[in-house]
């Protein structure tokens, strides 16, 4: 998952607005789907993900993201 997620940046790194990139950060959302061989397939990416904690995973991993993000 590691990988996709760093090739998706990767393929849209040259996109990004050189002038506009100080001191500026995006959060994005990449949903995956595990195959019955266990492979990681990456579905979309989101540029305006959902940030609510409405299930103990969500209350668990967002805050910490979110932090991590900030840093």
């Amino acid at each position: 998952m590691k990988a996709i997620a760093t090739d998706a940046v990767r393929a849209t790194f040259l996109k990004i607005d050189h002038e506009r990139k100080q001191n500026n950060f995006e959060v994005f959302g990449l949903d995956f789907m595990i195959d019955e061989k266990f492979n990681p397939l990456l579905i979309e990416i989101n540029t305006n993900p959902a940030i609510e904690t409405t299930c103990p995973i969500c209350t668990r991993v967002i805050p910490s993201m979110i932090e991590n993000a900030f840093r």
